[in-house]
Formats: C-alpha cells, sequence, structure tokens
C-alpha cells in the first residue's frame, strides 16, 4: 500500500517548491499556482457505499457493466451521480487501482496524482520534476530540461549534439562507440552511431557490401536470401557446401573472423 501510494500521490517536486532548489523565481511562481490549482479544483477521494436506489441499473463509469441496488460501488463528490465497480476505479493512463481512493480528476476521468499533473505539464526524465520552462528537449517521445539533456555516462552536454539512445536516456556517440558499438564479424572494427548495421543470428556486421557479404564468392548480402553454417554466412546452399568441402585452412580475413564467433548451424 505505501509503495502504490508513493507512486500514485504526487511527488514532493510537483507541489513544493522546496523540493526543486534550481528553478528560477518565474518558475517557482508556476509551480505554486498550479499546485494550489490542482488541490482545489481536481483532488478528492472516493466513498465506498452500496449503490443507491436512484442509482439502480446505472453503468459503471469505466467498464459500462449495469450497477444494481446494494452492490459495492464508488462514488466521487465531484462527479455526481456517477459510479465505479471498486475494481474499475483505477487511474485512466496507467489502470492501477486507486489505493485508498484518492483521485484527480479530469474531464469526467480519474488519474493518480503523478499522471494527472503530466496531462498539463511534461516531466524531465533526468530528474522527474515537471517542465515549467518556455523549452525542453524532446526525443523518443520523452522531455528533458534543456541542462539535463546530457550523455549517460561521460555527462557532456547533448543540445544541439548527435547522440545515440541508450535504455531510453541519451548517450554521446564517443561513449557509444567506445562501451556499447558491437564489433563487425567482418573486419573487427566497431559498428559506430553512423553506421548501418546488419544481423543474423545475435552477430553482426557493417551492413556495407565489403563486410555482409558471402564467405566464399563475397556476393553482397544486404537484401538478398542467405545461408548460415557454423558462423558463416553464404548466399546459396552451393557455396555453403564448397567452402565446407574445401580445406579449412584459407587465407580469407573474413573466415577467421567468423570462426572468431561461431554461432548455431541455420
Amino acid at each position: 500500500r505505501a509503495r502504490a501510494l508513493l507512486q500514485q500521490l504526487p511527488p514532493p517536486q510537483d507541489c513544493d517548491e522546496r523540493y526543486c532548489p534550481d528553478l528560477a523565481e518565474e518558475e517557482r511562481r508556476q509551480l505554486r499556482v498550479f499546485s494550489a490549482r490542482r488541490r482545489q479544483e481536481a483532488l478528492g477521494q472516493g466513498l465506498a457505499c452500496p449503490v443507491p436506489g436512484p442509482c439502480h441499473g446505472c453503468p459503471c463509469k469505466k467498464c459500462g457493466r449495469r450497477l444494481n441496488r446494494g452492490d459495492p460501488g464508488i462514488s466521487v463528490s465531484r462527479l455526481g451521480d456517477q459510479f465505479w465497480h471498486p475494481s474499475c476505479f483505477s487511474c485512466h493512463l496507467c489502470h492501477q487501482p486507486l489505493v485508498d481512493l484518492i483521485y484527480f480528476q479530469q474531464d469526467g476521468r480519474i488519474y493518480c496524482g503523478r499522471h494527472h499533473a503530466e496531462l498539463f505539464r511534461p516531466r524531465c526524465a533526468s530528474c522527474d520534476q515537471l517542465i515549467f520552462m518556455e523549452e525542453c528537449i524532446e526525443a523518443e517521445g520523452r522531455r528533458w530540461h534543456p541542462e539535463h539533456f546530457c550523455c549517460l555516462e561521460c555527462d557532456a552536454p547533448l543540445r544541439g549534439q548527435r547522440y545515440v539512445m541508450r535504455s531510453g536516456r541519451p548517450c554521446c556517440c564517443g561513449c557509444f562507440e567506445s562501451l556499447f558499438a558491437e564489433p563487425c564479424q567482418a573486419c573487427g572494427d566497431p559498428i559506430g552511431a553512423d553506421s548501418e548495421e546488419a544481423t543474423h543470428q545475435g552477430l553482426h556486421w557493417h551492413a556495407r557490401a565489403a563486410c555482409f557479404c558471402c564467405s566464399r564468392c563475397r556476393k553482397p548480402l544486404r537484401g538478398q536470401p542467405l545461408t548460415a553454417r557454423r558462423g558463416r554466412l553464404f548466399c546459396s546452399e552451393s557455396c555453403s557446401l564448397g567452402q565446407d568441402t574445401s580445406s579449412t585452412a584459407s587465407s580469407d580475413s573474413s573466415d577467421s573472423a567468423f570462426a572468431s564467433a561461431p554461432s548455431p548451424d541455420s
């Protein structure tokens, strides 16, 4: 219950400027107005009670199934004669049951405190505070304060810079290539953020013709049918059989690269 309340009630930084020490004065003012208006206009607590006679046969506000007189129901004073099944009294966005029946309402729908706030203000993916600035940075469906949009590894500012998203957080190209880029099975170089990548059976190649090609005849395989045998790629069954029946000692650099990272036969 305590964990659910901590998740559903407005975080302290949504209500109290003391938890947001870096806000400018105008942002502090906006936070005070925003928090006071929410408490006055949207916050409430549902009442658990049997459905009264005048509401006999009315539909549940969420699921639409009929509620009969005497059935357990939840009513909210801010929304008139509306009733919910107890199991249906949940946040419209995250669908979690509202603990202790504490809700925020907007346009006839009920929300937990966190998601109600996000109807009006974006939330920074880094500091978890609501954004009251005139501008923010948006990437991959999430938003940041401009000064918080930094590399997850080295904290280098990324505003106006190129980046790669890693587990939902931005990473500068340098950190990505040194820490996360997969090595190409053909040439051994890391597959950088600027490079197109081809994958097969959990292995990785540069998508260029020189790397992603048949191990025997060197035919480019991008967009073409292929077969794999003991970690090597081939353009056809005949090439794969020819490769297997030939001597295993070969001066072809791609053979040794493929052999160093074997994968199951296809």
